[in-house]
C-alpha cells in the first residue's frame, strides 16, 4: 500500500516538474522573441551607419562665374540682364557704366547658374566666359561642429547662472555668458555667410560698346563720304592757317614794308 502510494507521489511530481518545465520555457520563449527583434533593429541600423556620411559626398561649392560682352547698346544689355537674374531668383548687385563700357554683379541660385550664363551670352557676342568653384565643405563642417559645441557651452554656463547664489557669482557667470554668447553669434553669422554662398552664386558681367560696322555702296553712302572728307579737308586748312598767321605777322610786315621801300626807291632814281 505505502509503494502504491510511493508511485502515486512521484508521478504527480513528475507530471508537476513536466507542467513547471513547459512553463518556464514558453517563458524564456516569449522573453526571447522581443529581444530578438529588439536586436533585428540594431542590425538594421549598423546597415544604415555604414552608409557615407551626407559631407563625403555632398560638396559644399561656392560658384562664381565671369563673362565678358560686346554689343552696340550696353544699357539695353545691363536691364535684360537684371531681368534675366531676377527670373532666375537672383537679384541685380553692383553696377557702373560710361560711355564706352558697363559692369553689373549679378546673384543668381547656384543650381541655374549654367542656364543663366546661357541666357546672358545671347545678349551680345561672347569675349570669355568663365566658371569657378571653390570647395568650402571643409569650412561648413568646422564650423557647425564648433557651432554645436559652443551652444552646449552656452547652455551649460546658463544651467550655472540659475544655480547662482550671491552677486558675486551671478555677476562672474553672467561676464562669461556674454562672452560665450558673442563667440556664438560669431560662429552663426560664418554659418550663414557659408550657407549664402553655397546657396547663391556670383555672375561678373563686362559690357563693352561694338562700333557699328560701316554701310558701303550706294549714292547716300557716297556722299556721305565725300561730305565727310570734306569737312576733314577744312578742318586741316584751318588748322594749317591757325599755325601760319603768326609766322606771317612776324615776317610779313617787314617783308612787305621792304618791298614797298625797295619799288619806292626804283622809282625816285629816274627823276633824279
Amino acid at each position: 500500500m505505502r509503494t502504491r502510494w510511493r508511485c502515486v507521489l512521484a508521478g504527480t511530481a513528475l507530471v508537476l516538474l513536466a507542467g513547471c518545465s513547459g512553463t518556464s520555457a514558453d517563458s524564456a520563449r516569449s522573453a526571447v522573441a522581443p529581444a530578438q527583434q529588439e536586436g533585428a533593429a540594431p542590425r538594421q541600423g549598423n546597415a544604415q551607419a555604414s552608409l557615407p556620411e551626407p559631407g563625403a559626398t555632398d560638396r559644399k561649392l561656392a560658384r562664381s562665374a565671369s563673362l565678358e560682352l560686346t554689343t552696340p547698346k550696353t544699357e539695353d544689355v545691363l536691364s535684360r540682364a537684371k531681368a534675366i537674374a531676377t527670373g532666375a531668383g537672383g537679384y541685380p548687385g553692383q553696377e557702373s557704366a560710361t560711355d564706352d563700357s558697363a559692369s553689373l554683379t549679378l546673384s543668381v541660385p547656384a543650381e541655374k547658374l549654367d542656364g543663366v550664363l546661357d541666357q546672358l551670352g545671347g545678349l551680345g557676342q561672347v569675349k570669355r566666359r568663365e566658371i569657378s568653384a571653390q570647395d568650402v565643405t571643409a569650412q561648413v563642417v568646422d564650423v557647425d561642429a564648433r557651432l554645436a559645441t559652443q551652444r552646449a557651452s552656452v547652455d551649460r554656463i546658463r544651467a550655472l547662472l540659475a544655480k547662482a547664489q550671491s552677486v558675486s557669482e551671478i555677476a562672474s557667470v553672467e561676464s562669461e555668458l556674454t562672452s560665450r554668447q558673442a563667440t556664438l553669434e560669431s560662429l552663426e553669422r560664418q554659418q550663414a555667410s557659408l550657407a549664402g554662398r553655397v546657396a547663391m552664386a556670383t555672375v561678373s558681367l563686362s559690357v563693352t560698346k561694338q562700333e557699328a560696322p560701316a554701310q558701303s555702296g550706294g549714292f547716300l553712302s557716297g556722299l556721305a563720304g565725300g561730305w565727310d572728307a570734306f569737312v576733314a579737308f577744312c578742318d586741316g586748312l584751318v588748322r594749317v592757317l591757325g599755325v601760319l598767321l603768326p609766322f606771317a605777322i612776324a615776317f610779313g610786315i617787314p617783308a612787305g614794308a621792304l618791298v614797298w621801300w625797295f619799288r619806292r626807291r626804283r622809282k625816285a632814281r629816274p627823276a633824279d
